[in-house]
């Protein structure tokens, strides 16, 4: 049997013969469309991988499986994809296989071993599979065994809450309601989500201030923008597109002001892949100011911007705040102004890392403009006080009256394509009263009305052994988390773990008694049910609705879809205690979409206006100057600085992506843009520090974080000498995950602290 014990919950801490250039200063042109190429064509071959690419995010075609920005309104490109988009397609429609014969060949403990890029392009898993209690490999099952075997297991439990139900942001809206209805139905609120990991601390601060747990801006408002603000974001890597939004804001006349801890390829220059005149010339400079702010620098950088501010209104009265909008639809100015006279100017400057000359710059270019956009991402959002940090970029933009107007508003950058559709269909943890009320009416049940487990409190129930199921819809649970070994011990507590995905990963080989792999189609593939070929939809950043339609051939005549998934999977487990008809709902999508329309304000005539080119808009007050906050006004909000007490031999570890990754899924072992190639075990240094600490370039060193009197360690990494602020340090996760406390996390979010970590570098 599978020895728990020799289970490998991290990646391989051998090294993979790295190779340093400089770091580059510009984003696209010809190196990513060879990039682009590469990878498709070698996945899925030229002709398949041309037609395939020719679909994505195209009206009658499918949505990105990879980020969530947004697509435009109206007319679109032929090519209306990016690098990563690329990269993402030809994980998915790979023409390599998981089967049975692999499963025989290779052990669980085996697979373990090898490291998250060879796991990922083992290829697609092709049938229901299952690891029995005390075997070595995983070996077939047919459907109806697997649902049969989930649901009696569902029914052997003592409570509903001794399960955990995880959704990954990929899942379509259609699936996610389903989703939700069937674990509320079988009675339990733990509904985690990887939003609780991300995004959570943006949703908790917008929806205190200005009423809604979502970005205020359209596509369109980044064309009229006169400030765009980029806060701890890397869109270079993460989400490409955004940089042709940004190449056209430029041409409007936009200036960008960049904030984050490294100096990103993405955000110093671009060239448009897509643009002959761009790909021969230098590109378009971007990034206008460059603030290069210490980690977790950004609440007393925003708050001397803040003081600046307002110093250049006492010198020239009604020129530089918006003092109409602030008397009208604001509350808590006053307060606000009285916190931050007690914070020395100075003082909170040297906090930042960024000098006062800079800082004034950036002041200047605000200070007699309205229209400003402030992009946000993960770094910003998983810090102790990220919310704060959140709540801290709207005083600025009320401030202005950058709200609610053409040009202007919040913008937080979702990672995963339909993480923000997600909670909107009801993943989430916290039921809110009137969505229980709805689902009540419609579905003739009484839904549970305790508060269920985000991600964290999921990992502390499993491992003290109080949940003993789990189930994930997609998503890598155990590479995406933090405190990776304790997760998976968390894990292999369970009963039994049950995995929908279309890939096999890491968590699949920690595992729990008994383990199940169900695999989904993907985005890319055509989805026939009883009533025909069926369309889903999703929600991107900017709240549109819109569908996605698959194509391809499926990898395997043993996939199912999502929503027939779950549809089995409640019929098995309920039984006759749910009205609910299954198998109608997932005889057409157009069923389930009818029930949505019943329970979620805003999808009226959901069918028909989600069939017109580009979907439809959400309601969304903060867009149109109307904050659904306690106050009924954009609330000002007192936030405090980050206390980081470092000793001389501490650092403040954030986590980062590689270029050739995304979350968890490793699509290559190069990071082109900061010039690190073939090695993923490498740890950003300021040289200065490099030198102070003994060490050496390349030198061999373990990470060590210590919290609550534990020790973690996170071994044999190179030493990189890096342009990053001095006592901050970066490394790429899943590798550094285990050094991340899962117990220390934002206020009111939860989220992990996973860019904000304090760390010790030990020579080996």
């Amino acid at each position: 049997m599978s020895d728990p014990a020799k289970i490998k919950a991290q990646p391989p801490e051998k090294h993979t013969g790295i190779k340093l250039t400089h770091p580059q200063k510009l984003a696209g042109g010809i190196p990513a469309v060879i990039s682009s190429m590469k990878h498709v064509y070698g996945e899925v071959g030229v002709i398949e991988g041309t037609k395939t690419m020719l679909k994505i995010n195209q009206f009658k075609g499918f949505d990105c499986p990879g980020c969530a920005w947004p697509d435009p309104d109206k007319e679109r490109s032929v090519v209306e994809f990016c690098e990563n988009g690329a990269k993402a397609v030809a994980e998915e429609a790979t023409t390599a296989r998981v089967d049975a014969a692999f499963f025989r060949k290779h052990a669980v403990e085996e697979l373990s071993r090898w490291s998250d890029y060879e796991i990922g392009k083992s290829g697609r898993v092709v049938q229901p599979i299952i690891l029995k209690e005390g075997s070595t490999h995983y070996e077939p099952i047919s459907w109806k065994d697997a649902f049969s075997t989930i649901g009696k297991q569902l029914n052997k439990l003592h409570s509903p809450d001794e399960a955990i139900f995880y959704t990954s942001g990929r899942t379509s809206n259609e699936a996610a309601f389903l989703y939700q209805l069937f674990v509320r139905q079988y009675g339990t609120n733990n509904l985690p989500d990887c939003s609780n990991m991300c995004h959570e601390s943006s949703g908790s601060g917008l929806s205190e201030t200005v009423g809604i747990g979502k970005g205020s801006v359209k596509l369109e408002d980044f064309y009229e923008a006169e400030v765009i603000m980029i806060i701890g974001q890397n869109p270079g890597t993460n989400h490409p597109r955004m940089l042709i939004a940004l190449q056209k804001a430029k041409e409007n006349g936009a200036k960008i002001i960049t904030i984050n801890p490294l100096s990103e390829a993405g955000l110093i220059r671009f060239k448009h892949p897509q643009k002959p005149l761009d790909m021969i010339g230098s590109g378009t400079k971007l990034t206008d100011l460059f603030l290069q702010v210490r980690v977790n620098g950004d609440v007393p950088l925003l708050k001397a911007m803040l003081k600046l501010l307002l110093e250049r209104e006492k010198a020239a009265p009604g020129t530089v705040l918006d003092h109409e909008f602030i008397k009208n639809s604001t509350s808590g100015y006053e307060e606000l102004i009285v916190d931050l006279e007690k914070y020395s100017l100075d003082e909170l400057i040297a906090q930042t890392s960024v000098s006062r000359e800079k800082i004034e710059e950036a002041v200047d270019l605000l200070a007699g403009k309205k229209k400003i956009i402030a992009c946000w991402a993960m770094g910003l959002t998983q810090h102790k006080n990220a919310v704060d940090n959140i709540r801290e970029v709207v005083n600025l933009l009320l401030l202005k009256g950058s709200i609610g107007k053409p040009g202007a508003g919040t913008c937080p950058v979702r990672g995963h394509s339909n993480v923000q559709g997600d909670r909107t269909m009801g993943i989430w943890e916290k039921l809110k009263p009137e969505f229980g009320q709805k689902l009540k009416e419609v579905f003739n049940f009484e839904p549970p009305q305790n508060e269920g487990h985000d991600v964290v409190g999921a990992i502390k129930a499993m491992a003290e052994g109080k949940a003993k199921f789990f189930f994930a819809m997609g998503g890598n649970f155990l590479s995406a988390t933090p405190d990776t070994e304790l997760t998976a011990k968390a894990l292999e507590q369970c009963d039994m773990t049950v995995h929908v995905s279309t890939k096999l990963n890491r968590s699949h080989l920690v595992h729990g008694k008994t383990a199940l792999i169900l695999p989904c189609l993907g985005r890319t593939e055509l989805d026939v049910q009883e009533s025909g070929k069926q369309f889903v939809t999703v929600e991107n950043s900017t709240g549109v609705v819109h569908q996605s339609r698959g194509g391809k051939t499926p990898a395997s005549e043993h996939l199912l879809s999502e929503p027939k998934i779950v549809a089995e999977l409640a019929k098995a487990t309920l039984g006759n205690k749910s009205s609910v008809d299954w198998d109608h709902l997932v005889s057409n999508y157009d069923n389930i979409r009818n029930v949505i329309e019943q329970t979620i304000p805003g999808f009226d005539n959901y069918n028909d206006r989600v069939r017109k080119p580009g979907g439809f808009y959400l309601p969304n007050g903060a867009r149109e100057g109307d904050f659904k906050t306690l106050t009924g006004k954009a609330n000002f909000t007192i936030n405090k600085n980050p206390e980081h007490k470092l000793a001389d031999d501490e650092y403040l570890m954030m986590t980062i992506r590689s270029h050739d990754q995304y979350n968890t899924t490793i699509y290559g072992l190069d990071d082109r843009y900061r010039g690190i190639l073939h090695e993923r075990r490498v740890v950003l240094m300021n040289e200065k520090d490099i030198k102070e600490a003994g060490l050496k370039p390349e030198q061999e060193v373990d990470l060590v974080s210590n919290y609550d009197d534990e020790k973690r360690i996170a071994k044999n990494f190179l030493v990189i000498p890096y342009d990053i602020p001095s006592h901050c340090i970066g490394t790429y996760f899943p590798e550094a995950n285990v050094l991340i406390p899962y117990n220390h996390y934002a206020h009111t979010s939860k989220t992990p602290i996973s860019k904000s970590v304090v760390v010790k570098v030990e020579r080996r």
